[in-house]
């Protein structure tokens, strides 16, 4: 019989090997077609990740914060791209396990934990993203269901995904969230064209008059969507910084390669002193990114507050990731700026993360307010 750490080492060592045998190989031809990637998509399925935080009883595995982080780092090590499409995913299954009613965690979680149905997450407007006080989506009750009109941008997971948590305004000063299944009065406008992040949808994605039923209200309770949506977008801090790690930690392994195998001045650049000042200074900021990362996940998994800690986390490895594949473009020369090696693919994916779960300048006031109100 297997322990949690042999277990826990057998699920890394799975992922680890489906990203060295089949992401990282195919990673750099995908994104340049900016081509969906079916195939490692359904490894995915098959790996059981779509599952990785909804309960058992649900037929997920619970695998806990700090496991989930440590999956996404090795999956963004080799292409941010298919984190991203398990990373929504995973936050509307955050939600729904923590705050559905019953029916909502028996009749939902099942279909996204076997991914026969994936999810995206539909928060952000056109003149609403940090702000989602100024949501302009309405649900309006009628009868035993609600009527959802609006848009929404920046949708992940809109086109390949069937079921969204959508945050609505169900009165003047009431956010409310809701399940909704795609189908009728729910339209996929436009694909978004992007620097980074290829091969994977981002969307506009427009509420025609969609009937929802009103058990679809996120625990049947109005008014209560900023606090539901909240504690997925603690998960989805943890995710981001995470994916900032591995795409970090693939920049440094590709300027160490290259830094052995070039040669200058007749010996390697790697025993040439200003390389080595860069890498040293890229190692270094890439674990302290992963220790706070896990320091947080850690704190999750005992299910302590860590809105402070993942703000941190988030703030410090994707700040990371964009110093880091900066200087590995630097440490790769005329190389790094080529589409010949991936250190060009990982400069274009990090501005992403510190705009994505929350903007970096964001997460300073989250960090400053925590930590003003803690010290009262």
């Amino acid at each position: 019989m297997r322990g949690p750490v042999q277990e826990r080492e057998l699920i890394l060592s799975t992922v680890r090997t489906f990203v060295d045998r089949e992401v990282v190989p195919a990673a750099s031809a995908l994104e340049h077609r900016n081509e969906y990637p079916t195939a490692l998509v359904e490894r995915m399925k098959a790996i059981g990740l779509f599952g990785v935080n909804v309960p058992e009883a649900y037929g997920g595995t619970a695998l806990g914060a700090v496991l989930y982080a440590e999956i996404f780092e090795e999956l963004a090590r080799g292409w941010m791209s298919v984190a991203g499409v398990l990373g929504t995913h995973l936050v509307i299954c955050d939600v729904i396990a923590h705050h559905g009613t019953p029916e909502q965690r028996q009749r939902f979680l099942p279909v996204l934990a076997s991914a026969a149905k994936r999810g995206a997450l539909a928060l952000t407007e056109p003149d609403a993203g940090s702000d989602l006080k100024a949501i302009r989506t309405t649900a309006t009750r009628e009868g035993g269901d609600y009527v959802l009109s609006g848009s929404k941008m920046w949708i992940t997971n809109a086109r390949h995904g069937g079921i969204f948590v959508v945050l609505a305004r169900t009165g003047p000063d009431s956010l409310s969230a809701f399940i909704v299944e795609k189908g009728a009065g729910v339209r996929v406008a436009r694909d978004i064209d992007k620097l980074g992040y290829k091969g994977i949808e981002t969307c506009e994605v427009v509420f025609d008059d969609c009937r929802v039923p009103a058990a679809n209200l996120i625990g049947l309770e109005e008014g209560r969507g900023l606090r539901h949506v909240m504690t997925g977008l603690e998960a989805e801090r943890i995710n981001v910084a995470a994916r900032g790690v591995g795409l970090a930690r693939a920049a440094l392994d590709e300027a160490l390669k290259y830094a052995r195998l070039r040669r200058t001045f007749g010996k390697p650049i790697a025993e040439h002193q200003a390389i080595q000042l860069l890498l040293a200074d890229m190692a270094t900021k890439v674990e302290a990114a992963r220790q706070l990362t896990r320091f947080a996940a850690a704190k999750k998994d005992r299910g302590e507050r860590c809105d402070l800690e993942a703000g941190m986390a988030k703030l410090f490895a994707t700040e990371t990731a964009q110093e880091v594949a900066l200087d590995a473009m630097r440490v790769l020369g005329a190389n790094g700026y080529s589409t010949d090696f991936p250190i060009e693919r990982f400069y274009r994916d990090a501005p992403l993360l510190i705009i994505g779960g929350g903007t970096n300048e964001i997460q300073r006031l989250v960090i400053a307010r925590a930590l003003l109100k803690r010290d009262q």
